[in-house]
């Protein structure tokens, strides 16, 4: 037995970003069979530690023995789920409840009074920044996209999947989103980083933007890890473990650059019935941001802004901008009424460590502080106008 979960006291609440752990054997399953031979899989090394593999090498960014806590959200908290299975690594048999299985990840929303949940990959957001190869990436991303979406198939619409694609190759991501629509799957993610070291809103990309707004799906940024290439080199080589508080604190920026390059580009301008969801990089700062590039946009030298964007930067993100907000976070309720109280939603990140594992009691706090009149909105029905799921 485990401890008992905490229960949200309110109705009707959707998480707009839970993940799951990819069992080993997707790949195996779902990869293409000229590729499968090459995908991801764990093994151990030589002091018995988990690593991942890919294509021949191992990750230098997954550590050893990393992929055994990346599950760990509920153990942090104590709710130690003890599983039958015995299959000799840590990821798999220390798996939390439903982080893993989708009838185990419904029971467990039952438990939590959650209605639905958005999820995304664990494992994926790995071995994209370490892999080179773009048709194995592309290969890999639709082996994924048929998981999830048979992961969710059977639940009554309770789990939602939402599909990864790679821009390294545009054409082979614009048939990925049309391929998916048909699926019926509802939004698609991308990194912040693409190892053509193109911006976001490059002109490259247009023609998937285009498809996704065709689709009528939504396009969110998820962070991930990144080459370490993307950081930056003011403070010399900080990219190695020990930098970890540092690099965990700062890891959003790399979302917040791949925003802003929309408004440089003028995609929304371009696309104006594009939906766009900023994921995992909490909320508190975008109060700021907008403000922002709104003085920057209506500075006396307006920087080229104007020429690109004929509407305030600020105007865009109302219009077409959703931001998930972490349950940790203490400014929402006073920032909320601030941008717009229609934009946010709460997400959980379970299962995954790097964040407090108390996150039903602190939706539970944010919820009894706002009013009645933005409650429902955060707790559900603002992920739902930001996928298009909202009747």
């Amino acid at each position: 037995m485990m401890k008992p979960l905490p229960r949200l006291d309110f109705p009707d609440a959707i998480d707009g970003d839970g993940h799951v752990l990819e069992p080993l054997d997707v790949w195996d399953r779902y990869l293409e069979p000229g590729f499968r031979s090459r995908g991801p899989i764990l093994t151990h090394d030589e002091q018995g530690r988990e690593q991942l593999e890919m294509d021949g090498w191992v990750s230098k960014l997954l550590k050893a023995g990393m992929p055994g806590g990346l599950g760990a959200m509920d153990r942090v908290g104590g709710h130690v789920y003890e599983r039958e299975s015995n299959t000799g690594f840590h990821y798999v048999d220390d798996a939390p409840l439903g982080a893993m299985d989708a009838k185990e990840r419904v029971q467990r929303l039952d438990m939590e009074n959650i209605a639905r949940v958005f999820l995304y990959p664990t494992l994926t957001l790995f071995w994209l920044a370490e892999c080179e190869d773009e048709e194995l990436t592309q290969a890999c991303a639709r082996a994924y996209n048929r998981f999830i979406v048979d992961f969710c198939s059977d639940s009554d619409g309770r789990l939602i999947p939402v599909g990864q694609l790679s821009l390294g190759d545009p054409d082979a991501a614009e048939k990925e989103v049309y391929r998916l629509a048909d699926q019926g799957v509802p939004g698609v993610f991308v990194p912040p980083f693409q190892w053509t070291r193109k911006p976001l809103g490059d002109p490259a990309h247009d023609r998937v933007f285009a498809a996704v707004e065709e689709c009528g799906l939504t396009l969110a940024i998820h962070p991930s890890l990144e080459p370490k290439w993307t950081a930056p080199g003011r403070f010399g080589e900080y990219t190695s473990g020990k930098y970890g508080f540092f690099l965990n604190v700062t890891s959003a920026d790399a979302v917040r650059h791949a925003f802003t390059s929309l408004f440089q580009y003028g995609v929304f301008d371009k696309f104006p019935r594009l939906r766009i969801a900023i994921l995992e990089s909490g909320a508190g700062w975008i109060g700021y941001w907008l403000d922002r590039m709104d003085a920057v946009y209506e500075s006396p030298q307006g920087w080229g802004t104007r020429q690109i964007l004929s509407e305030k930067p600020s105007f865009y993100f109302r219009r077409q901008c959703w931001i998930s907000g972490d349950p940790d976070e203490k400014t929402l309720t006073g920032l909320m009424p601030v941008v717009g109280a229609d934009r946010f939603f709460w997400a959980s990140d379970f299962p995954h460590p790097d964040h407090a594992p108390d996150y039903i009691p602190e939706v539970g706090r944010i919820a009894g502080e706002l009013p009645e009149s933005m409650r429902a909105g955060f707790l559900g029905s603002n992920v739902l106008d930001a996928f298009g799921l909202k009747d």
